[in-house]
């Protein structure tokens, strides 16, 4: 089964996840603007959320985290969570 690990950065906008994306991109370290802006349980971790498989996320997730591109900013993406900015960290 196909396992990846990821990190996120969740927030209640549409507009601020295009903000902080811009930032990342600029050069800022995606884990710093995770701990300061995520409202996840995951943003202690700057964002990471370990490795999963297929299914263990909501699938808008799981489009982006087993189709996207590694280690590139993808977002946002919209949930019944909020939006999200992901990076896809690896996968196998």
């Amino acid at each position: 089964m196909s396992q990846a690990s990821a990190r996120h950065i969740l927030v209640d906008s549409e507009a601020k996840c295009e903000e902080l994306k811009v930032e990342i991109e600029g050069g800022r370290d995606f884990a710093e603007v995770a701990r300061q802006h995520s409202s996840c349980p995951s943003a202690r971790n700057g964002g990471d959320l370990g490795s999963f498989g297929p299914g263990q996320m909501v699938p808008e997730f799981d489009k982006v985290v087993f189709n996207g591109e590694l280690n590139t900013v993808h977002g946002p993406v919209k949930t019944q969570f909020g939006y999200h900015l992901l990076e896809v960290t690896s996968r196998s």
